[in-house]
């Protein structure tokens, strides 16, 4: 389906970027340099060297707060090391002197309506203007949504949210999954209503709807959605498991519109499943082909009834070490399947399967070793992204890496956990009856660093630097009294929440997000940072938000919860100063990546490929990035 003609303007600005592109290719496309004074030589992100990533514009936006202004913006992977920044309210430029050292401005006792841009300095030149600020008057900005209809017994709630740049205009898009408020957990019967999915402008234009239908149930087990481009056309694609009767955001149906596959109890074990990629600016369905596994013998994933046969995950990975590959699997109690697809050139084809059943993986201790997430990041250091999958690990061309076979999980975390040792780091939960509680794995081979005594169903864990007082991550878990550092060790006061992580102050440590508020860590005692207002966390217990991670400003992170009425959207952005210049998480690949797959199943936060925390060196700059140009 050809995407429509682009207007005017937009040709113009797709000449600009193209042209920008091509004169940046020389910089970009440098050897990777040695690792500058005081950086990590582990943190280096030397995959991102030919990945394609999204071109961005400055994210600008002005947060108010005690009647003053923090101004923030992007830097670009694409911006040279020297770039510096001039700041505008209105015509009128506002700082003395170019910005070097950060990417924000603190724009004191001013209204809260004053329209800010930016315009970039390299080599004492003026660049473009930025594009206007988004303005948090109050704080926070909201994008207003539109409820679906609700029916007997049931209303809508805006759930789980992603990001992508759905037209190619270098803004973000949020995709939205709406959650009827009868949707059921795996483990439980009852029909449900329908998942619905929107995609909205930060501004709060729809631009489409997606009904997935009678015969996907709904809950967080069922619909894993992916937001990104992936055929490098400068607009994300959504991608998600559909079925007869899915009505596309165009209108078309998909499959037989009067199917109904849902037994007595509620459930759809029948008829036929499918993998859908839709056009991320109109919601039409692009390609569709048969879901892969197909569900087969119900009772081969694990029960009878119809509970662990419909445990799906997804992911993006880099399999390739240069263009992204949508990762959909079933199954983690029993039987796992995890199948690797590519969109390009309008066509959609499988890259590889990996399946514990097949003859060279039966026996080998892979089956009943997945979590409700996965992970994926490059963890053997070739190039090429692997997944992270609980107990085990799949290479990037579909094989074994490794397995630690002690079972299922609820919480993992893959990220670059301790400077002083290169590479990735990967902790992990488990519920297990005689494993260990919690486990440090070296992600590169499934080698136990250090575990934790059995403790039975070990339902959440975090890992994170959350605590200047010591360097490196902070480990934790429910089932553990103790706050541990990178080695196991015990070193203090565990904090008071262990859910979601968010930079928010100035300095680079993590502060802890829970239910509807972030609080800083301290040894004594956790200290509130913020209270959201007239919003609500989503999925029970979980109590995650719609959405955590740097879509906007620099690189501090926005969290996005759904206002109580389900009228909005409320995204609240950081009013602290930061003296820290950090390219944009956004063009980190392994970030980008978790952004993309934090919506799948049991809801987590995403992490860099490099350390950001307390005892960091100089924040490691993406040497090469091939920014994905404005579609034809």
């Amino acid at each position: 389906m050809a995407p429509p003609p682009l207007s005017p303007r937009r040709s113009r600005r797709r000449a600009r970027l193209l042209l920008g592109a091509a004169v940046l290719a020389g910089v970009l496309a440098a050897p990777t340099a040695p690792a500058a004074a005081g950086e990590d030589p582990g943190t280096r992100d030397v995959s991102a060297a030919a990945s394609q990533l999204e071109n961005l514009d400055r994210g600008l936006v002005s947060v108010h707060s005690g009647g003053n202004n923090l101004v923030s913006w992007r830097y670009l992977a694409t911006d040279p090391d020297n770039v510096a920044f001039n700041v505008y309210r209105g015509s009128v430029k506002v700082n003395d002197q170019p910005i070097t050292g950060s990417t924000n401005f603190l724009h004191r006792d001013v209204p809260n309506s004053a329209d800010y841009r930016v315009r970039a300095v390299v080599n004492g030149v003026e660049q473009e203007w930025s594009p206007h600020a988004i303005q948090f008057r109050g704080g926070y900005h909201d994008v207003p949504i539109q409820q679906p209809p609700g029916g007997s017994g049931y209303t809508y709630h805006a759930n789980d949210g992603s990001v992508g740049d759905l037209d190619g205009d270098g803004r973000l898009e949020i995709v939205l999954k709406w959650d009827p408020s009868n949707s059921k957990d795996n483990a439980h019967d009852g029909v449900t209503a329908n998942t619905v999915i929107d995609a909205y402008t930060l501004s709060g234009q729809r631009l489409w709807r997606i009904d997935l239908g009678r015969n996907i149930r709904s809950g967080a087990h069922y619909t894993q959605f992916q937001v990104y481009d992936y055929d490098g056309d400068g607009r994300a694609e959504v991608v998600m498991k559909t079925a007869d009767g899915t009505v596309d955001g165009t209108g078309r149906v998909i499959g037989n519109a009067n199917a109904d596959y849902r037994n007595s109890a509620g459930r759809v074990l029948d008829g036929p499943e499918y993998l859908t990629v839709f056009n991320g600016q109109t919601g039409a369905a692009m390609a569709t082909v048969d879901y892969v596994p197909a569900r087969g013998n119900v009772s081969s994933w694990g029960d009878n009834y119809g509970n662990r046969v419909d445990r799906f995950l997804a992911g993006t990975a880099y399999l390739d070490g240069s263009r992204p590959s949508i990762i959909m699997a079933r199954g983690y109690y029993t039987r796992t399947v995890i199948a690797a697809w590519d969109w390009r050139n309008g066509q959609l084809t499988r890259r590889w399967t990996f399946d514990t059943n097949s003859s060279t993986n039966v026996g080998q201790g892979y089956d009943g070793q997945g979590s409700h997430s996965l992970s994926i990041g490059d963890v053997d250091g070739d190039g090429r992204d692997e997944i992270v999958y609980g107990s085990m690990a799949v290479d990037d061309n579909g094989t074994r890496l490794w397995t630690t076979r002690t079972g299922h999980g609820d919480a993992q975390h893959l990220g670059n956990f301790d400077p002083a040792t290169p590479g990735l780091d990967y902790f992990k939960v488990s519920e297990s009856s005689g494993q260990p509680g919690s486990l440090s794995i070296n992600p590169a081979n499934g080698q136990i660093r250090w575990q934790t005594a059995s403790g039975g169903d070990n339902g959440r864990g975090v890992a994170g630097n959350i605590w200047s007082g010591s360097t490196g991550a902070q480990m934790w878990s429910a089932r553990d009294g103790q706050l541990r550092n990178v080695n196991g060790q015990e070193i203090g006061r565990k904090p008071s929440s262990i859910n979601f992580l968010v930079w928010w102050d100035g300095d680079p440590v993590r502060e802890l997000l829970d239910d509807t508020r972030i609080d800083k860590y301290g040894p004594s005692g956790d200290t509130r940072l913020l209270t959201g207002s007239g919003v609500a966390s989503n999925n029970g217990t979980k109590a995650t938000p719609v959405l955590s991670g740097d879509i906007l400003g620099d690189w501090r992170e926005e969290v996005v919860w759904r206002t109580s009425d389900n009228r909005a959207l409320r995204i609240y952005s950081t009013p602290i100063e930061t003296d820290r210049k950090i390219t944009t998480l956004l063009h980190d690949r392994m970030y980008r990546t978790g952004l993309a797959w934090q919506n799948t199943a049991y809801n987590q936060p995403p992490h860099t490929s490099f350390y950001l925390g307390h005892g960091m060196g100089t924040a490691p700059r993406p040497t090469a990035v091939t920014a994905s140009p404005v579609g034809e």
